[in-house]
């Protein structure tokens, strides 16, 4: 195997808020971006059309999604929502997994889908058919 070049986006600062849009419209949301609306068990999607940001608001309504922890590690701060139906409805794009890094607004987590962002790519989505072939016809 080659080499790569590390570009130090891929690995954010644990104390720099981040949000990863997963495949299948996970949110990942590391510590330092939850701290920023209050660290709430659930909260509210919002989403404004025209300038393409996503926003989430601490909320116990109905139709509020509840924020978990990622493992059973809960020290780690990492929370993980899933809002497939979320980017289902207003077409946001889960075909690539990425990393966005967040602001607070009026007490909301937004994330602009149209600024920087980083493609993240799995130990998964690495694998190649040629780590299947292990062994040998003789």
């Amino acid at each position: 195997m080659g080499f790569e070049v590390f570009d130090k986006r891929m690995a954010p600062l644990a104390k720099a808020p981040s949000v990863t849009i997963q495949k299948r419209g996970i949110f990942s949301i590391n510590k330092a971006a939850h701290k920023l609306i209050g660290e709430p068990a659930s909260v509210e999607l919002l989403f404004d059309k025209d300038n393409q940001v996503v926003a989430l608001r601490e909320s116990d309504q109905p139709h509020a999604y509840t924020v978990r922890p990622q493992s059973a590690r809960k020290d780690t701060g990492q929370v993980i929502m899933s809002a497939t139906a979320f980017t289902q409805f207003y077409d946001i794009d889960t075909t690539i997994s990425r990393r966005y890094k967040p602001y607070e607004q009026d007490g909301m987590l937004c994330i602009d889908l149209k600024g920087p962002s980083v493609e993240i790519v799995g130990n998964r989505s690495k694998r190649t058919t040629d780590d299947h072939s292990e062994g040998g016809d003789s």
